[in-house]
């Protein structure tokens, strides 16, 4: 597969998923917490509170690791993307632009269909995005533990 394609198939898995499994690591040790998320081209843009812990642990060390899949029952249909990359904290622009990605994909996070409820709740998470330096495809209908690497400078 090119890596054309191989870049258009990672970018269709990621926009029909709501939820990536994002694993970080901080003084308490590793962690893994599960997020909606947003995806622009390979980039996930995500929001949460700063006191989380997942959150607390990236701003001391923005280095993750995510992974994007189905909960499937037979080996041979996994498919799925991993990656890593560094995590920002978004402010001004990027987290408006985040804002209005995510708010397309959750209606519930668009603010002119927001209740009151989750109005305050947005009032108090960040917009965070995740920048993959690595991602791969699985796809184990091509061979147990089938991965393929994409050229993140080829576009």
């Amino acid at each position: 597969m090119s890596d054309t394609d191989l870049r258009t198939t990672i970018m269709a898995y990621l926009a029909s998923h709501n939820v990536v499994t994002l694993a970080t690591q901080g003084p308490e040790g590793p962690w893994a917490s599960a997020v909606f998320f947003v995806s622009d081209d390979v980039n996930l843009y995500f929001l949460s509170a700063p006191t989380t812990r997942h959150c607390r642990n990236l701003e001391a060390d923005p280095r993750a690791a995510a992974t994007v899949q189905e909960d499937y029952s037979a080996w041979k249909n996994i498919k799925g993307v991993q990656m890593e990359g560094r995590v920002t904290r978004l402010g001004g622009i990027d987290s408006a632009h985040a804002a209005s990605l995510y708010a397309r994909k959750f209606a519930f996070a668009d603010p002119a269909r927001a209740g009151a409820a989750i109005a305050a709740a947005l009032a108090k998470i960040s917009w965070y995005k995740l920048e993959p330096a690595a991602v791969y495809f699985i796809d184990n209908s091509l061979g147990l533990g089938h991965r393929a690497q994409l050229d993140l400078s080829a576009k």
